[in-house]
């Protein structure tokens, strides 16, 4: 079970840190990645980094912007999203690879959702 967190309203510039928890004692071994959709269009792919030595993957249009990271001791990945726009406006979903996946994943479980409003 993955359950996303730190969604909410901020302006223009600002900052989120969405957070994504999930319920394994097997975490370490799950490739994660952050997704988004937007009203009236379809889930794209935002970030993703992997269960072996961290390696990070992102969408171009993040690239810079949306650090992704995990803390497997916790087993929490985290998207930190700096300088804002009113573009990223979205529900922002985690999901988790299969088990010792490879770039790219195909990701088998995925959590509710959390929503990220940026105001102009």
């Amino acid at each position: 079970q993955l359950q996303a967190s730190g969604g909410g309203l901020v302006q223009a510039g600002g900052s989120l840190r969405l957070s994504c928890a999930a319920s394994t004692r097997t975490f370490s071994a799950y490739g994660m990645g952050w997704f988004r959709q937007a009203p009236g269009k379809v889930r794209e792919f935002v970030a993703a980094i992997s269960w072996s030595d961290e390696s990070t993957y992102y969408a171009d249009f993040v690239k810079g912007r949306f650090p992704i990271s995990r803390d497997n001791a916790q087993n929490t990945v985290y998207l930190q999203m700096n300088s804002l726009k009113p573009e990223d406006t979205a529900i922002y979903y985690c999901a988790a690879a299969k088990p010792f996946d490879y770039y790219p994943y195909e990701y088998v479980y995925w959590g509710q959702g959390t929503q990220v409003t940026v105001s102009s």
